[in-house]
């Protein structure tokens, strides 16, 4: 039995996206670039857009970091739940290359992504 991963993907808040991405390519050794694919410019770091990974983007810092996590049927039934179960939804479904996602809170205010993975 193969099991999914329960992070599909992490975000970083910044102030300056370039500025940051010049931060974790130093730091890390990586070559970062931008993707204008999704609803907003975000770094990829390393590159990495086909994997497992993280990225920057401009927005609230403090906010934090935002973990994606694999849903195990899809989006808005994940959404569903996680209403229910005392959480807040923020936000529609996302459509991006790799997937969909839905933005929402825990009921920390933790903000979470909530992935379904594109079919093969």
């Amino acid at each position: 039995m193969t099991t999914q991963p329960i992070v599909v993907w992490g975000e970083i808040p910044v102030k300056n996206l370039e500025a940051s991405a010049k931060f974790y390519d130093a730091v890390f050794g990586w070559t970062s670039k931008v993707d204008r694919s999704g609803p907003q410019a975000m770094v990829l770091l390393n590159g990495a857009g086909d994997t497992v990974g993280a990225n920057l983007f401009e927005g609230d810092t403090a906010t934090g970091n935002i973990i994606h996590f694999a849903v195990p049927d899809n989006c808005e039934a994940a959404a569903d739940r996680a209403a229910a179960a005392g959480g807040k939804v923020l936000s529609p479904a996302v459509d991006i290359p790799p997937g969909r996602f839905i933005m929402a809170l825990d009921p920390d205010g933790n903000q979470i992504g909530l992935f379904q993975a594109r079919e093969a």
